[in-house]
């Protein structure tokens, strides 16, 4: 059985996670349908800094959150003046875990774009449906697996985040102390390895969940693509 402060990790973990997949969605989407459908000037510029979250180390992701959202950061100065803080709470965590999962969202999401059969949308297109149209009726349905795959990647990942969070919201008891925080914080006392390996068996199991639904999307989508193969 999990405490009161092991639960409130849990759900803190939840909630972050959560909103971050929520936020990053759209934008993930959007950059997605622009990378696997347009060629542009400097696209390898776009890529590479859509990779630069996975190879940085977050604490150096978390430093650049607090000096750009931090209460005197760049944008933080004038956040604040709208009453919108960032750094020091749950908020600021929802943040740090949408720049570290973003990359993990838009890869599945692009792959799906590209797999579409653009004559689909051509043919929609010459019967008069306008561009938006064919987007959410044909693309964006099509590109579902994807998209489902991508959520649940963001949504690990920020279940998992660490670095970047500590680093730019700090290790707030019911404010920002997600399940990995939580046992970073356990393992320094001298009482805290049974609750630290509870937390590390319920991030094993919700790791381990999350690959398996994405095994299972990614295999039902190989078997869908195969039967119409076969059909063609």
């Amino acid at each position: 059985m999990l405490n009161p402060e092991e639960l409130s990790a849990l759900y803190l973990s939840a909630k972050v996670a959560g909103f971050a997949t929520f936020f990053c969605l759209p934008f993930a989407i959007a950059l997605a349908w622009l990378l696997a459908r347009y060629e542009f000037r400097f696209k390898f510029m776009v890529e590479a800094l859509l990779q630069m979250p996975m190879v940085l180390p977050p604490v150096v992701l978390g430093y650049l959150l607090l000096i750009l959202f931090g209460t005197n950061g760049w944008l933080g100065q004038y956040l604040n003046q709208f009453g919108i803080q960032m750094v020091f709470n749950w908020k600021g965590a929802v943040l740090a875990s949408m720049v570290v999962a973003f990359p993990l969202m838009v890869q599945p999401i692009r792959l799906s774009f590209q797999m579409i059969n653009q004559q689909l949308e051509q043919v929609a297109g010459s019967l008069g449906a306008s561009p938006l149209y064919v987007f959410c009726s044909i693309s964006l349905p099509l590109a579902l697996p994807g998209i489902l795959i991508g959520s649940i990647l963001c949504f690990s990942r920020s279940l998992g985040e660490f670095g970047a969070t500590i680093t730019f919201v700090g290790n707030i008891p019911n404010e920002t102390r997600t399940i990995p925080i939580a046992i970073y914080s356990l393992i320094q006392q001298p009482d805290g390895e049974q609750a630290a390996m509870r937390l590390v068996v319920l991030s094993l199991l919700l790791a381990f969940g999350a690959l398996i639904a994405n095994t299972y999307i990614l295999q039902k989508y190989q078997q869908k693509l195969g039967g119409k193969n076969a059909a063609v």
